[in-house]
């Protein structure tokens, strides 16, 4: 419990620190620039590549943010340390936050999307179920009791923060790279052209089909399609069904488009050169070590 404890009063006093920076930082740019509020509720799907856009190390080099974000998701998984996670966690949310310029309800909302799942999985590991009374605590059902441990609480939390850890090193990519320059990063590192293009084709339609729910769930709205229970399950029948339908003629309509074209089996864009700074890569190299280290004085 006392590793539990040090490790508890890092992690405040880490955020409380990114905390403070993050407000000065906001201060210091506030009547100076207009941001546009772009965590709004109209297209949701495109709310990722907005923040990667608006993002200010979008001009970072792509491939630089893609290494170094597998890279810091390898290490937090590999070395399997509570500190180490807790570093990533931290230098990863400065990167998004300070450098990026991303808000801390925005990136704390994107960060609460996978929450659900983490905890499914991590409650698993905390809990068991057994027709007597054991372990050091435990709580009577009727005929059954959930039980656990300190040990067993302990490997829940540390699996927890690796799992926030390893996401918050995806979302730093992901929040700061657009997803072209990703799929750019890709096909530099020679992925099988067939999978960049079912990824690239499968992505932009994903936001093709959010658009045309808004609008049909919108529409349903406007004329009391969920008033309640039962026309709103009639209404989703509906929506479906028109979506299958919508579907499958745009797909045509957008593959005669990309025909007409001369699309010949690869999507090609223009892409911006961008070169990585001599201190990144320094930075990067000591971040590394100091999680090796980290590793090192704490197992």
């Amino acid at each position: 419990m006392n590793e539990m404890m040090l490790l508890f009063l890092c992690g405040l006093l880490a955020a409380v620190f990114l905390l403070a920076e993050v407000r000065q930082h906001n201060h210091a740019h506030e009547g100076t620039h207009h941001r546009h509020k772009i965590g709004h509720k109209h297209g949701e799907g495109f709310v990722i590549d907005m923040h990667a856009y608006a993002s200010k190390i979008s001009h970072w080099n792509p491939s630089f943010k893609v290494i170094l974000a597998i890279v810091t998701l390898v290490l937090c998984i590999a070395l399997n340390n509570p500190c180490v996670s807790l570093a990533v966690l931290i230098v990863m949310a400065y990167l998004t936050m300070v450098k990026g310029g991303l808000s801390v309800s925005e990136y704390l909302s994107v960060m609460m999307i996978p929450i659900v799942f983490i905890l499914l999985g991590t409650l698993a590991i905390a809990i068991e179920f057994s027709y007597q009374p054991i372990g050091q605590y435990n709580l009577h059902c009727g005929f059954f009791y959930v039980y656990t441990s300190q040990d067993k609480l302990k490997e829940m939390i540390f699996l927890i923060l690796k799992v926030f850890a390893a996401v918050s090193a995806l979302q730093m990519m992901t929040l700061s790279t657009p997803s072209s320059e990703i799929i750019s990063v890709m096909r530099k590192a020679h992925v099988p052209t067939l999978i960049i293009e079912l990824m690239n084709i499968i992505y932009r339609y994903i936001f093709i089909l959010l658009d045309v729910y808004s609008k049909m769930k919108n529409s349903a709205d406007s004329r009391q399609g969920y008033c309640d229970f039962r026309t709103s399950c009639y209404t989703f029948g509906g929506v479906a069904g028109n979506m299958l339908i919508v579907s499958l003629k745009k797909a045509n309509v957008y593959y005669d488009a990309m025909e007409s074209r001369c699309y010949d089996g690869e999507m090609v864009f223009l892409e911006e050169e961008k070169k990585v700074a001599a201190g990144q890569i320094i930075a990067a190299a000591i971040f590394v070590v100091v999680l090796l280290m980290l590793w090192w004085f704490t197992k």
